[in-house]
């Protein structure tokens, strides 16, 4: 499975060369999010989120099982003049990319399993990002099938140990019903 995963996205991946712009989302934790530190970009693809990361001066790691995406993130942000790391890796196989990280960004990358990783990985202060597709997407759009949703009300139960700073699902810009959550480890 892991290899067809792989070659699935690899697939689309190489039709997408467009440059995109950070998640709204994400653009919106300007004033929250650290400006130093290291950051993580789960299943990050081509690195749009990654780029933006460094370019507020984190040290940025983004992860992804496409060998397609993670060449275009390291090009995309070579043309940015950026420095971000590229790790091909299969996130639903092992662990997630060792820590401490201080800001760790998810969005619609759904590996349950992978917050019990976020939680032994954030430094403590760190911030979790998450946007993910809930069962409610169904209604206007067929993708992504019912195992890689959310369901509504599910994501705060996946981050105990965090302090939810903020939680919401609805219909957004992107145009799916989401739930979207900025979480912090405690300090202590």
């Amino acid at each position: 499975m892991p290899e067809e995963d792989r070659e699935r996205w690899n697939e689309r991946y190489a039709d997408d060369d467009a440059t995109r712009e950070p998640s709204p989302f994400l653009a919106s934790l300007d004033g929250v999010l650290p400006r130093a530190g290291r950051a993580l970009d789960v299943g990050g693809g081509t690195g749009r989120h990654a780029i933006w990361l460094a370019r507020r001066g984190l040290e940025v790691t983004v992860a992804d099982i496409s060998d397609v995406a993670i060449a275009k993130a390291a090009r995309a942000a070579l043309s940015a003049g950026v420095r971000v790391e590229t790790l091909r890796t299969d996130l639903e196989a092992g662990p997630s990319p060792p820590g401490p990280w201080d800001v760790i960004v998810d969005f619609y990358f759904l590996h349950r399993p992978l917050f019990a990783e976020f939680l032994r990985t954030l430094a403590p202060g760190g911030w979790l990002v998450v946007a993910h597709a809930t069962r409610r997407n169904l209604e206007r759009h067929p993708r992504p099938g019912p195992a890689h949703l959310l369901g509504d009300g599910e994501l705060p139960s996946l981050v105990g140990g965090l302090e939810i700073a903020s939680y919401g699902e609805a219909w957004f810009e992107s145009g799916r019903h989401e739930a979207r959550l900025v979480a912090r480890k405690p300090r202590g």
